[in-house]
């Protein structure tokens, strides 16, 4: 026999062995269903209202803290007070003469309609320049990603974003997921999910990923020199 009919041998017994596998997990989990009595089911339909009961009113909280929505903050003290009051917040630094920030203002109002999870906000530079100077921010735009009051990481300029004017929306997801801001429904390690794809301008690969771009995520308490306190 040779090799190639030796690797279809294989191949074939592991997705018989896969599907056998899933089979008796499918029995198992019937089983389970017919041994259940009506007290049983009663209390998973219990478990469950609570459940869907949570969520309305952790996505009712959020809306009320203003998520869901892409909103301009009008001070230094309202950035601190939205940091302070939502876990998870994306702050814009903008100035209104720099293109570059226009842009990203189209693609953070269309992440924020679908990530009630975060806050996502944006403040003049020029109208806070305490808040500019603590935050060591130079280059416009830049994102601040903030996490229970502490500013975990910046996105400057482009440069994580292809750098390029003509990214897609989900680059700038992806690279706000990276560090747990934003929940996502794929790896991020894999990259964001045009990642492969080329710019059709230019044939180059729209992002690549620079060292220490990823959150630990068993250190959420970590501080920063630059938080909202």
């Amino acid at each position: 026999m040779d090799q190639l009919a030796v690797a279809q041998a294989h191949l074939e017994s592991h997705i018989l062995n896969v599907a056998q596998a899933v089979e008796d997990q499918l029995d198992l989990e019937a089983k389970k269903l017919d041994d259940m009595d009506e007290d049983d089911l009663e209390r998973i339909r219990e478990k469950r209202i609570a459940f869907m009961k949570k969520q309305a009113e952790q996505k009712a909280e959020w809306r009320r803290k203003g998520h869901g929505q892409y909103q301009e903050l009008g001070s230094e003290k309202e950035f601190f007070e939205a940091a302070k009051a939502s876990e998870h917040m994306v702050c814009h630094f903008y100035r209104s003469s720099t293109a570059r920030c226009a842009i990203v203002d189209k693609h953070l109002a269309a992440i924020a309609a679908e990530h009630l999870e975060c806050r996502f906000v944006k403040i003049n530079a020029e109208k806070c320049p305490f808040l500019v100077e603590r935050l060591l921010i130079v280059v416009l735009p830049t994102i601040a990603l903030v996490h229970k009051g502490h500013t975990q990481d910046y996105i400057v300029g482009f440069d994580d974003l292809g750098g390029q004017d003509d990214f897609p929306t989900p680059v700038l997801e992806w690279r706000i997921a990276c560090q747990g801001i934003i929940k996502v429904e794929y790896d991020v390690h894999d990259g964001p999910p045009c990642g492969r794809e080329l710019n059709p301008k230019s044939g180059r690969k729209m992002t690549q990923t620079r060292p220490g771009i990823w959150q630990n995520h068993g250190n959420d308490d970590s501080d920063d020199d630059s938080d909202g306190d």
